[in-house]
């Protein structure tokens, strides 16, 4: 545990009991603050009290005359589409609100550092997508490199909930904007930018409140390095804003769209071969077209974030490369589940917005496309480059129907994912890909993106 500072002897009010929200009650505890804990969900409460933590409505402003700090939860909204009633009174009363991310930050460091060799060092990787796969694969090359390392944050354990860190030790964070959003303290060594496509805009108000969100990870504390993918206007800009010149090697920029050139720190993929560029040299390179837990180009872009932040810790090429190809990637981020007759079967269910999908269908040819689900603001426009490979569309949803009428491919109404499975089964020929890449939200059919995955692989598991 990461024991809470700065609270001793305080009263701090714990807002959502869920795993981020227990895990800083109990840090705050352990730190000699008073946690005084609320969750709209009775369950919440009995599990937060049987833990001894005390639960307490704070209704209003005067409620939170003895509070030092609000601790939120990541998906308690503060601001938009309107904030919840107990932020607000914080608000009201003019009582710090933070995250538990916040205090990690602020929390980190501690004396026993002063007896290390080497500092511990905090990687924060932020973006639209591939932030679980490159926070996953830069601690898998750390681990096949023998650095001590931890994952933590949106992926893996709570970040209050990892074990001191050791002389060495890098802790890697995935951070969603719910979590950067809110956060007071953010001061990672190494912060990765991946990419940015529209998603949960009516939480951020907007595009622009989206992109605000992700950028405090660099404008709050100013990491040592950052990783910038520039493929995005928005990232572009960021880059920008962070560089004092075009030979500034503090900021590593990143594409899978275009060859990059200048006198900057530059990683860029084409045609599945990954390059790495300093002072207009070519230093590295890594063909990652045979690479099995990275496909497409997605994926690719994910490499080159990883690459260059473990370049950045020091590691060599080989070493990256080497760690590369043991690299399995996560479920349900285009996961092959298996083949049978010619035909494989993929599971990308974690493509939840538009953009996502497109870069999942990109990595494959010949595709049987299992999509559908909850569709996010937007609508499927973004798609209308993407399907070239799609044979045809098996649409799942309560809105399936009105889902396929939007594709300009073949598409079935199918409704639930056992008839999409079984029908792309039936139709599917040798070469064929089998590709579930929904473009939407689960939570119409399924409370998550993973339990839409299992279902997928459990559906597929009748036919291998």
């Amino acid at each position: 545990m990461i024991v809470a500072r700065g609270f001793e002897g305080r009263k701090v009010a714990v807002l959502g009991l869920g795993r981020s929200g227990l895990s800083a009650a109990r840090a705050l505890a352990a730190g000699g603050a008073e946690p005084v804990c609320w969750d709209d969900n009775p369950q919440a409460r009995e599990a937060a009290e049987a833990e001894g933590f005390a639960c307490t409505h704070l209704r209003g402003a005067r409620d939170f005359e003895d509070i030092a700090c609000l601790i939120v939860s990541p998906g308690i909204p503060h601001l938009y589409p309107a904030p919840n009633p107990v932020i607000a009174a914080a608000l009201e009363a003019g009582v710090p609100v933070d995250n538990d991310i916040g205090v990690f930050f602020r929390s980190f460091g501690s004396r026993d550092w002063a007896e290390f060799d080497t500092p511990p060092r905090v990687i924060a990787v932020t973006g639209s997508n591939g932030k679980s796969t490159t926070s996953a694969l830069i601690h898998h090359v750390l681990a096949e490199a023998g650095r001590p390392s931890q994952l933590a944050g949106n992926i893996g354990r709570g970040v209050l909930d990892i074990d001191p860190p050791r002389d060495g030790e890098v802790v890697v964070l995935e951070l969603s904007s719910y979590q950067t959003e809110l956060a007071r303290a953010l001061t990672p060594d190494v912060a990765i930018f991946t990419n940015l496509s529209p998603d949960h805009l009516d939480r951020h108000g907007g595009k622009g409140g989206y992109f605000a969100a992700k950028r405090r990870l660099f404008s709050e504390g100013g990491p040592d390095r950052a990783v910038i993918g520039v493929d995005e206007e928005e990232g572009l800009f960021l880059a920008g804003q962070l560089a004092e010149g075009r030979a500034d090697d503090r900021v590593i920029r990143i594409s899978v769209e275009r060859k990059l050139a200048g006198p900057g720190w530059l990683v860029f993929a084409r045609k599945g071969f990954l390059s790495e560029y300093r002072k207009g040299r070519q230093v590295g390179s890594i063909d990652l077209r045979d690479v099995p837990g990275l496909p497409g180009a997605h994926n690719h872009q994910n490499a080159c974030c990883a690459y260059a932040a473990c370049r950045a810790l020091g590691l060599a090429p080989r070493q990256i490369e080497t760690a590369f190809h043991s690299f399995q990637g996560l479920p349900h981020r285009s996961q092959l589940v298996g083949e049978a007759g010619g035909v494989r079967f993929v599971n990308d269910s974690k493509a939840t917005n538009v953009d996502a999908a497109a870069k999942a269908l990109s990595a494959f040819t010949s595709i049987r496309w299992v999509c559908g689900g909850l569709e996010k603001e937007g609508g499927l426009a973004g798609l209308s480059g993407a399907l070239s490979g799609v044979r045809k569309a098996y649409v799942i949803g309560r809105e399936a129907a009105k889902f396929a009428l939007q594709l300009d491919v073949e598409a079935e109404v199918c409704g639930t994912m056992a008839a999409a499975v079984a029908r792309a089964v039936e139709e599917a020929e040798p070469g064929d890909v089998v590709l579930l890449a929904p473009a939407a939200a689960s939570f119409d059919q399924y409370d998550s993106f993973e339990r839409r995955g299992e279902d997928f692989t459990a559906e597929v598991a009748k036919y291998l």
